[in-house]
């Protein structure tokens, strides 16, 4: 897996997630943040949760919004989340799954709790990354998938459980296609135990700590924190009590990065088209 001629990453920077609550759900943000506006083409991470809700609760609170310019990869660690978007795509997905979704020119979509969770409420934990598409796909058409546990493959490397969503590792290739190479994963590590990860040369490395802590190249990094890494092609990482990572790499974007809410472009004059074109209804609706 790691030779003696392969160079190792180091941590860079720790960038802890800061508390942002939306009404009663728990809220923590890495990314951005005061020292790391971006993690190119990694724009944006919420981890909603970990908490319980109780029987007859009001569920998520993100009913329809537009995007348009970027992707969501969205993981459900606990509890359930339910998608409609106004390309035509609907479903319910559990523990373990995840969702991907090309936002490209532009769609509007809700992410809801079902029926279910917010009349018997539950444990709920759910992170969303937003990766950044290129100027040559900015304007792709819309697209989502969404699967369930089952349809995601485990691997065993080393001492962690690895669960690969997309990209390729160790004679696997993920379920979701990316459109621009990114490589996503969950690394579940065992207590005591070691796993090396790889860190292709050149490729933007996310590296963010949901759960335990993890010593990653030689340095502990809490849940809740963002590792930012430097330049090699491998990463050690090691815990005492157990840890579980959200991991990927991808190759960077030399490309500027406009962001104003939903909405992330290369120039203020994309943004602006983009809410001429929400309000004029070309994302389409629910209605």
């Amino acid at each position: 897996m790691v030779d003696a001629t392969t160079s190792s990453r180091a941590v860079r920077a720790i960038h802890p997630a800061l508390r942002d609550d939306i009404a009663d759900l728990v809220t923590r943000r890495p990314l951005p943040g005061p020292h790391l506006p971006a993690l190119n083409p990694f724009l944006f991470l919420n981890h909603h949760g970990p908490q319980t809700y109780p029987p007859g609760n009001r569920g998520l609170p993100f009913g329809p919004h537009p995007h348009r310019g970027f992707e969501t990869v969205t993981f459900i660690l606990e509890g359930e989340l339910s998608h409609l978007d106004t390309g035509g795509h609907e479903s319910i997905i559990g523990p373990g799954g995840v969702q991907w979704m090309t936002a490209g020119r532009g769609l509007v979509h809700a992410e809801l709790s079902p029926e279910r969770f917010k009349q018997s409420g539950g444990p709920l934990e759910i992170l969303q990354l937003w990766v950044n598409l290129p100027a040559r796909l900015k304007m792709t058409t819309p697209a989502y998938v969404g699967l369930q546990r089952a349809d995601i493959p485990v691997i065993q490397r080393e001492d962690a459980r690895i669960a690969l969503v997309s990209g390729d590792l160790d004679g696997r290739t993920g379920p979701f296609a990316s459109l621009t190479g990114v490589s996503m994963m969950t690394v579940a590590l065992d207590a005591g135990g070691r796993v090396h990860l790889p860190a292709p040369r050149g490729r933007t490395i996310f590296c963010y700590v949901v759960r335990g802590t993890a010593t990653i190249a030689g340095t502990p990094v809490a849940a809740f924190n963002l590792a930012e890494l430097g330049s090699g092609e491998a990463i050690e990482v090691a815990s005492d009590g157990g840890a579980l990572l959200l991991f990927g790499h991808a190759d960077p974007i030399g490309e500027p990065i406009v962001a104003r809410g939903p909405f992330v472009m290369n120039s203020e004059a994309e943004i602006m088209q983009a809410v001429r074109d929400y309000q004029a209804g070309l994302f389409g609706s629910f209605s």
